[in-house]
């Protein structure tokens, strides 16, 4: 009877997992050097691409048998390098969904880097 309620809590657990596990895969592009590369960012947790400072707070992705597409809620700010004697300014950039069917939709306006939305894992 135990091991019956303690195997039916560990599968419950490991089908409903903590919310801090998921990540959020975007592609980031330094259109300065023309380099891109995947980050992979965990849901609510700040991640830098550049001077920028990415936080994914919802990722989701439609069902394998749906019309594909990954959706994700980001944050961005902007930390330039500070200026002998002044301190960093932070600010923010970018609030809202990326698409991966229309990365162009939510362009996030900056000179130097560009992201799109990958994947939901």
């Amino acid at each position: 009877m135990i091991r019956a309620l303690l195997a039916a809590l560990v599968l419950t657990f490991a089908a409903v997992g903590p919310a801090y596990a998921q990540r959020a895969v975007v592609r980031g592009l330094d259109k300065v050097t023309g380099h891109a590369r995947d980050y992979s960012l965990t849901i609510g947790r700040p991640a830098r691409v550049g001077t920028l400072e990415v936080v994914a707070r919802s990722c989701s992705k439609n069902a394998p048998e749906e019309t594909p597409e990954v959706r994700i809620y980001v944050e961005v700010f902007d930390s330039p390098p500070a200026r002998a004697g002044e301190e960093a300014e932070r600010r923010e950039i970018f609030h809202g969904w990326l698409f991966a069917s229309s990365p162009g939709l939510s362009a996030i306006d900056h000179p130097t880097y560009d992201l799109w939305a990958i994947d939901c894992r």
